[in-house]
């Protein structure tokens, strides 16, 4: 988490390795399939006829603002940034070009609570863990991440190497993510955590120096550090433990669309589409690694 703030501009900028496969929380799931469903017949997932929330229309739900790399000039709709693309190849497939896709804001708290939705997945840097499973249903895995830590030139921590380097550092995450969670639970620091709304408040408190680094995911870190902090440093990733972070599409818990989104992205990740989104709009190389 945090989240989630053409990224033809910053290609050259940011990296990441599509064979990544590490994580910082503990408790994610590891089954690249795990979708709370078995597989869709095809039948259920008739192309352009699922019973969606509006007839013949596909409603897809994130976050506003919508960050980069994951969206462009937050506006969801253009196709641009890694989840959009993403998301308009997963309508494709359910038979629902980009003319009958509708997108909607949904915080991302509200997404990932109990109850009824207004979309019919919703597509937001969402890590699969078995506690917000209990509120909603993913599909499977579209994205595997890294949690990283994030600075300014001259902050205590900018030359961190090790996580005991950053036990007396202030540090702060976007409440609810995954991200925070590797701060109190990894990094556990001495000062207590800072908890933000989103990554542009985080953003501002590492700017402001009210905190000395903030934990975001990794291609926001490459995005943040190299397009929109000045004199913006990456001090490292957080260490695998456990399985895998994943990101996964939300869904209504127990809804009946579950297991076609979930087949939807299979398909997009056994054909290679993935794999091509990734070196398109989160690019390669890599980042150093916090022991």
């Amino acid at each position: 988490m945090v989240s989630r703030n053409t990224f033809t501009a910053l290609g050259s900028a940011i990296v990441l390795l599509t064979t990544l496969a590490a994580c910082a929380p503990a408790d994610e799931e590891s089954s690249p399939t795990a979708a709370g469903s078995a597989s869709a017949s095809n039948a259920a997932c008739a192309q352009g006829a699922l019973d969606t929330l509006a007839g013949g229309k596909l409603t897809i739900g994130t976050d506003n603002p919508a960050y980069e790399p994951w969206f462009s000039d937050n506006t969801p709709s253009n196709g641009k940034g890694f989840e959009s693309a993403v998301a308009y190849e997963v309508a494709k497939r359910l038979g629902y070009p980009a003319a009958n896709v509708v997108w909607t804001n949904v915080t991302f708290n509200n997404a990932i609570a109990p109850g009824p939705k207004t979309f019919d997945f919703d597509v937001n840097q969402f890590s699969i863990t078995p506690e917000r499973r209990k509120a909603v249903d993913f599909s499977s895995p579209y994205y595997l991440v890294r949690q990283t830590v994030i600075t300014i030139k001259g902050s205590k921590i900018a030359n961190a190497k090790t996580i005991a380097e950053l036990k007396d550092a202030k540090l702060g995450a976007q409440v609810g993510t995954t991200s925070y969670q590797a701060v109190n639970e990894l990094i556990k620091p001495t000062a207590k955590a800072q908890v933000y709304n989103n990554n542009d408040d985080a953003k501002a408190a590492l700017e402001n120096k009210s905190v000395d680094g903030i934990v975001v995911d990794l291609p926001t870190a490459f995005y943040m550090t190299g397009a929109e902090l000045k004199d913006g440093v990456i001090v490292g990733q957080l260490p695998q433990v456990g399985v895998p972070e994943q990101f996964g599409l939300v869904l209504d818990l127990g809804s009946k669309l579950t297991p076609c989104v979930t087949d939807a992205v299979d398909q997009l990740r056994q054909d290679g589409t993935l794999a091509v989104l990734e070196k398109t709009w989160l690019s390669s190389g890599g980042a150093p690694e916090l022991s």
